[in-house]
């Protein structure tokens, strides 16, 4: 196991300081703000662990409010709302400093029979098809601005192929689509909750730029100042965060310095594992007075 999947689900593993309250903490101090996927990903932690183990999260909504501080302990209290005889509910608030920072509602269900049907995976190259390693290095990146280089080449828990990577190599408006496969770089077992908050963490990476794909910009671009503000999801079947999976994208409309990017994630055998949907801030900075 990696580095960084190991101190990835090291902060996965929340301390528990009382029935309905835990601890989290951030992998890395030397960050501005905490990793939107990080506080997903660990407030639905928080409510698995308040739930039966024969349930399983369908659904989460959230909202950040208040950008995290890495060098600072959040705290995620947990309202255990309803327990029904299939369904329960749980909503969870994330502290820092005497604030709410972020909020989640989830729902979990037994597992149930049903009717079964679900879109096709798009027809795209396969992750070992890709630039990677050494050949991503010595030919994409070397061409790519540095800021886009630095984050792609520094070790991460979780390994991205992307289909193309046109929008960080120029400024030419394109379609706000994108197609980009992701795995979790070492195993981490059969775990189904584990898997399920692994997966919570990966999907808020790469979502936001899509958005920008038509405006000729990405994340990376100082003319503008990009954050999550919410963030839906909705687990439709088991995963192991580990295999190859696509993750297909499309950013259908940006208003009101906000973009509206949707995302499905399939298993590479083409089963439809999860869907995404994410509305971040994509506000252009205004030029500093003279």
């Amino acid at each position: 196991m990696t580095e960084a999947v190991e101190k990835l689900l090291h902060i996965l593993d929340l301390e528990r300081i009382e029935e309905n309250l835990f601890r989290g903490i951030s992998p890395d101090q030397s960050w501005q703000r905490v990793f939107g996927g990080q506080v997903i990903a660990q407030a639905l932690v928080a409510t698995q662990r308040t739930v039966p183990a024969d349930r399983h999260c369908h659904s989460l909504h959230s909202y950040f409010m208040r950008p995290g501080d890495p060098a600072a302990p959040i705290i995620y209290d947990v309202d255990r709302i309803r327990d029904g005889g299939s369904f329960t509910t749980r909503r969870v608030v994330a502290i820092q400093h005497g604030h709410a920072i972020f909020s989640l509602s989830a729902s979990f269900q037994k597992d149930e029979d049903g009717h079964d049907h679900q879109v096709s995976m798009p027809d795209v190259p396969g992750p070992d098809d890709l630039p990677h390693g050494d050949g991503l290095k010595e030919t994409i990146l070397k061409r790519a601005p540095e800021p886009v280089r630095r984050y792609w080449l520094r070790p991460r828990p979780i390994e991205f192929r992307p289909v193309s990577f046109d929008h960080y190599l120029t400024r030419d408006k394109l379609e706000p689509v994108q197609q980009v496969w992701v795995r979790c770089a070492s195993p981490i077992g059969d775990d189904r909750d584990l898997n399920a908050a692994v997966l919570a963490y990966l999907s808020d990476m790469t979502l936001l730029d899509t958005s920008l794909f038509a405006h000729g910009l990405s994340v990376f671009d100082e003319r503008i100042q990009a954050a999550s503000l919410d963030h839906a999801m909705w687990f439709h079947r088991p995963v192991k965060v580990s295999d190859w999976m696509l993750y297909s994208q499309d950013s259908p409309s940006s208003a009101g310095a906000r973009g509206l990017t949707r995302g499905s994630l399939f298993a590479r055998d083409g089963t439809l594992v999860a869907s995404v949907a994410q509305e971040g801030l994509i506000r252009p900075r205004r030029a500093a007075s003279a």
